[in-house]
């Protein structure tokens, strides 16, 4: 047991439960449960984004993939600035015009349906039990390592205070800890930073140097993998950037915000933070190769996803190891709490209230069904990434981007900017992308290994074209139903576009 990191993190995560406990007296009402009452500045919802996407995946992945695949694992990280550059430009302030508590609601503020709402929460919830399993597998080694326990109790636990997040807290809560959680990450990757750089001479590009001179040039140069290894960085690439505007618990952070303008407002401070966390990772990756060597990383986690906290024990010793490590702990529980609203707005909004109870649920009981639902989708989580903790969580990553590019982001994106499109194009497009989707990445090498029946790793090449073109079929089907136009194209427009910038109150959506 490593006494230092134990009181870190003890530290840390009392200075989450305090926020919590802070924010439970706000948390008293369905609208704060779910997007803290749409109160939220754009500089405080920009670091509470940055806060839900550094994750796990993020810092640990990466800087793994990184060390033990060389300039492949670059590509993991440049997408994501990109993304938040879209995700400004297109759809950050027609979401939050339209959407009530979910991504759900801004589809219904076009078409009305049980059928499409209970599709569109089926879809978020597949996509944010991906992410959830990423999360915990990177607690779970973590605690591991600190503690000595058993990975299986370390991921219990875990879920426990992730429970206790959400049922408390809600999404005032969530932001709280996420805001505190970025800003302590980013000065944490910026101390480490200084101290990587300063080993190599104070050039930053050091690490990549004494790699490839220790290891040869192929550690910085693209593999030579032929046409498929091309074909899935592509892959990879599209999956990220379009992936991250159908992430739930992502684009949620959009209807917690006061008007349009703060939600453009977040998407550009949370992009600046990602450009510069981002760059980052590659030179932690290649230290680690350095310093740590593969053999060493590859010991703790086959995937690598303990390379960033045994460079930090390289640099700095067991402290910097020690608040690395309880620094990114926290970034878990922060991601995990971000996730259990998402999934809990899907479960108790958009299947129990709507899509099951047709809207006859008091307020009330719906926050009751809310609080307690996260729960319920922790422990499926927590099963699998019991199966799961020996992939690299990065790859998980992409999966869930990949299946969020096929299903959520084509169906939000059609509903804000196509006047053609219908209800049936929509359930078809969920349902298309999300069979492809996730079908194509079972077929896959990285579960079938060498007898796939499909060649690439992340199906987003495949799996986003099919399902727009799902969503254009079945518009072309459903032109001859009445019932599957929707509310008229131009209303909705002029919701989510005011003329002059001036938008709606936040909660005028329909349910």
């Amino acid at each position: 047991m490593n006494g230092t990191a134990v009181a870190i993190v003890t530290a840390l995560i009392a200075v989450t439960l305090a926020l919590t406990t802070y924010a439970s007296r706000r948390n008293k009402s369905t609208a704060e449960h779910y997007v803290a009452g749409g109160r939220i500045g754009g500089l405080q919802n920009g670091l509470a984004l940055a806060g839900d996407q550094l994750s796990a995946a993020s810092f640990l992945g990466i800087t793994g993939a990184v060390a033990l695949t060389g300039f492949e694992g670059f590509y993991l990280a440049v997408g994501v600035p990109a993304a938040y550059l879209l995700m400004m430009l297109v759809i950050a302030e027609p979401l939050r015009n339209l959407g009530r508590y979910t991504l759900a609601d801004a589809v219904a503020a076009r078409f009305d349906g049980r059928g499409l709402r209970a599709s569109m929460a089926v879809a978020s919830l597949a996509i944010s039990v991906i992410y959830m399993v990423i999360q915990f597998v990177g607690a779970g080694l973590l605690a591991q390592l600190l503690l000595g326990v058993d990975f299986p109790v370390a991921v219990i636990v875990i879920g426990g205070l992730m429970t206790v997040y959400t049922i408390l807290g809600g999404m005032v809560g969530t932001t709280y800890i996420q805001v505190f959680k970025a800003a302590v990450l980013i000065v944490t990757a910026l101390a480490l930073l200084v101290l990587v750089t300063a080993d190599y001479g104070g050039n930053p590009l050091g690490p990549m140097r004494d790699a490839a001179a220790r290891f040869g040039d192929g550690v910085i140069a693209p593999h030579q993998g032929g046409l498929t290894a091309s074909l899935d960085t592509v892959s990879l690439t599209m999956g990220l950037v379009l992936g991250m505007m159908g992430l739930p618990h992502v684009m949620v952070r959009f209807l917690t915000v006061r008007d349009d303008r703060a939600a453009r407002d977040s998407a550009q401070v949370a992009m600046w933070i990602f450009a510069g966390f981002f760059a980052a990772l590659p030179i932690f990756g290649y230290a680690a190769l350095d310093q740590v060597g593969k053999a060493a990383i590859v010991a703790d986690n086959k995937a690598g996803n303990l390379a960033a906290p045994r460079l930090a024990e390289a640099v700095g010793g067991n402290l910097l190891f020690s608040i690395v490590a309880a620094v990114v702990m926290v970034t878990i529980l922060a991601v995990l709490a971000g996730l259990a609203i998402a999934t809990s707005g899907a479960i108790a909004h958009d299947l129990y209230t709507v899509a099951l109870k047709r809207g006859e649920v008091s307020p009330q009981r719906q926050l009751l069904v809310g609080r307690f639902a996260g729960a319920g989708i922790a422990v499926v989580a927590i099963l699998i990434a019991l199966w799961a903790k020996t992939l690299n969580i990065a790859f998980l990553g992409n999966v869930a981007f990949a299946v969020a590019a096929s299903t959520t982001m084509p169906v939000l994106v059609l509903t804000i900017y196509w006047r053609h499109f219908n209800r049936t194009g929509a359930v078809a497009g969920l349902i298309g992308g999300l069979v492809s989707s996730i079908g194509l990445v079972l077929a896959g090498p990285d579960v079938m290994g060498d007898a796939h029946l499909f060649p690439l790793t992340v199906p987003a090449l495949v799996s986003v074209p099919f399902g727009f073109l799902c969503a254009w079929a079945g518009t072309l089907a459903g032109r001859g139903d009445a019932d599957a136009a929707g509310h008229p194209y131009d209303e909705l427009a002029r919701r989510a576009f005011p003329v002059g910038g001036r938008s709606r109150p936040a909660r005028e959506a329909p349910v």
